[in-house]
């Protein structure tokens, strides 16, 4: 298992193609699920996307019982508590494909599958999992997640709803108010956090829904986007609970919850990654419809830059996600080879890649921000319309970018995460910064390179911004040691070139693995999004890396960096990146869909 790259250390260590899962190597399994539950949307929920934005909430718990009579809420859940017990990756493709059509059912699905039925099958007892979640796979019970507090949100641990021993001890009475509860108006069953006394950390309670045991609600939230999913406040009046609901240890639901969320952050990238395949999709399909000045829209190229830059970013997204989502069911494997617990097993799993599933929610939410965004801007007024279904994936996508942790909470962790691993020995970081820090006092090499085979000078150039990185990340650390948490700026701005680092990688990894399969000409315009989207990522590492050197260096410290960063984001053939689109956007127009 230590041959395998533990979370983070992609930062540090090259990796060959061969070494990564795409979605090209999907098995005979995973692509039947696939094509099912494609299906399965085109028929429920994409027809009936009018009805979802006009707040039908019953349509929505319809529609997720029609997800549970095909077994579709039961792919995580292990055989034995009457799930499919499939592997992390078919997890992540089940959730990528049943969340493109609406956010409002996307929501649902992941509120269920995830937060409301995952901490029970991860932190329950056997009595627990048993009794609970059978129900909840079959989808004859949906579940809800209880955290969010209106004093607490990303400040998850500063919650004030308590729990209170009976005096006899058989029962906990939990008194307090949740907001922003999906699935809360049809839920059976809510995981709640409360705090204990006056412990540190808050605690975990699976809470059945019984409106006469002091449980009421809010009404129904008028939201932006995701309208027909159910959000609503709940109250807790001296509800209660039986010491055997207790969720885990007492005091361990800060970590349930923190690991709930590692989970929920690389599904939500994937519940992001369907939606944009659609989008780009519609709007290739409207600008060959749509003529001006005699000619479809298609073939202006205002036009055809926005549509390329849409499917990049959707390629991008799914050589990331796919990539992370199969390291980390090699992690399980790997650990439950070695004789520990599924439970077990998957947590572990899961927390080795937290520093990927933070950079995979801060990339795709704001990738399917960018992608609807420019949905619009081809339709014209008609995007603007709600004729036309651009406006609701706008709307339905803007929540990505805040709930399982908002972009700036996700930004920091996905830093702060890579440091702590490097003082735990996990990822070794000091090593490689001061080779990088050796290598900027040295001359530089002015030899020409051989950039013959493919993805050469691509691949020299995915190291030379990992130089970049650890370049201003072991500057800061120098500088400002246990206090760079305070310098958030700072660390946003590190965190920009981690993630550009990783999702460039990911989709050149991707893009190789399939030309030495296909051969290059087959595969010209993914060879052609892979440059692409390097080209964009090597900018804003160029612009985050200035901001932050200068943010902490002065003088002659400063001017050696910024030459440094320099040397580390410059091309020695510079792609012409107008051609490039063009490769992209001809095959997107004459296939009339995303097609990659």
């Amino acid at each position: 298992m230590e041959d395998k790259t533990r979370g983070g250390q992609f930062i540090v260590k090259e990796t060959k193609c061969e070494d990564v899962f795409t979605p090209e190597d999907f098995n005979e399994e995973q692509l039947m699920m696939r094509d099912s539950v494609k299906e399965f949307v085109d028929k429920e929920v994409w027809p009936n996307k009018d009805r979802f934005e006009k707040k039908e909430y019953a349509l929505t718990e319809e529609t997720m019982k029609k997800a549970g009579d095909l077994g579709f809420l039961s792919v995580a859940v292990p055989e034995a508590y009457g799930g499919m017990g499939m592997g992390f990756v078919n997890t992540v493709l089940v959730c990528d494909y049943i969340s493109g059509a609406t956010g409002s059912f996307s929501t649902a699905f992941g509120a269920h599958t995830g937060i409301g039925t995952m901490p029970i099958t991860l932190y329950g007892t056997e009595e627990q999992k048993q009794k609970y979640v059978p129900k909840l796979a079959s989808g004859e019970w949906f579940g809800a997640y209880c955290l969010t507090e209106p004093g607490a949100g990303s400040d998850a641990n500063s919650g004030k709803t308590k729990a209170v021993l009976s005096d006899d001890g058989t029962h906990y009475k939990i008194t307090g108010g949740k907001m922003w509860i999906s699935n809360a108006g049809f839920c059976s069953l809510f995981i709640v956090f409360a705090r204990i006394e006056n412990d540190k950390n808050i605690t975990g309670f699976i809470v059945e829904n019984d409106p006469s045991n002091g449980i009421s609600m809010g009404e129904e939230e008028h939201k932006l986007g995701i309208r027909a999913s159910s959000t609503r406040q709940v109250f807790f009046a001296e509800t209660k609970v039986p010491v055997e609901n207790m969720l885990s240890e007492r005091g361990n639901g800060f970590k349930i919850a923190m690991n709930a969320l590692n989970v929920g952050r690389i599904k939500l990238a994937a519940a992001c990654l369907d939606a944009q395949r659609r989008v780009t999709t519609n709007a290739t399909k409207y600008a060959n419809e749509r003529v001006q000045f005699n000619t479809p829209i298609s073939q202006f190229g205002a036009i055809r830059l926005k549509l390329a830059e849409m499917a990049t970013s959707c390629y991008a997204g799914e050589s990331a996600t796919y990539r992370a989502a199969k390291d980390i069911e090699d992690r399980i494997l790997a650990r439950e080879a070695e004789g520990t617990s599924h439970q077990e097993a998957e947590l572990k799993g899961v927390e080795e890649y937290a520093i990927e599933c933070s950079i995979l929610k801060v990339a795709v939410s704001e990738d399917i921000q960018n992608c609807a965004d420019e949905g619009i801007q081809i339709f014209g007024g008609m995007g603007f319309s709600e004729d036309t279904p651009m406006e609701s994936a706008w709307r339905d996508a803007r929540i990505a970018r805040i709930y399982e942790g908002t972009n700036e909470i996700n930004r920091m962790l996905s830093v702060g995460m890579l440091i702590k691993k490097a003082f735990k020995g996990h990822v070794d970081l000091l090593g490689p910064a001061t080779k990088v820090q050796e290598e900027l006092m040295g001359i530089p090499s002015f030899d020409t390179p051989d950039y013959s085979e493919l993805f050469a000078e691509e691949k020299e150039m995915i190291g030379k911004l990992k130089k970049a990185f650890l370049m201003v990340a072991g500057g800061a650390v120098q500088k400002y040691g246990p206090d760079l948490d305070a310098h958030q700026q700072l660390l946003m701005a590190a965190a920009d070139i981690l993630i550009e680092i990783y999702m460039a990688e990911s989709t050149l990894l991707r893009t190789e693995k399939l030309a030495k399969k296909e051969g290059q000409e087959k595969v010209k315009e993914q060879i052609a999004m892979a440059k692409l989207y390097l080209y964009k990522a090597v900018d804003v590492v160029t612009q985050k890396g200035k901001e932050s050197v200068i943010s902490f260096a002065e003088g002659d410290e400063q001017r050696m960096m910024l030459m440094g960063l320099r040397r580390f984001t410059k091309y020695t053939n510079m792609p012409n990146i107008i051609e490039i689109r063009e490769i992209i956007t001809t095959k997107l127009v004459s296939e009339n869909q995303y097609c990659f």
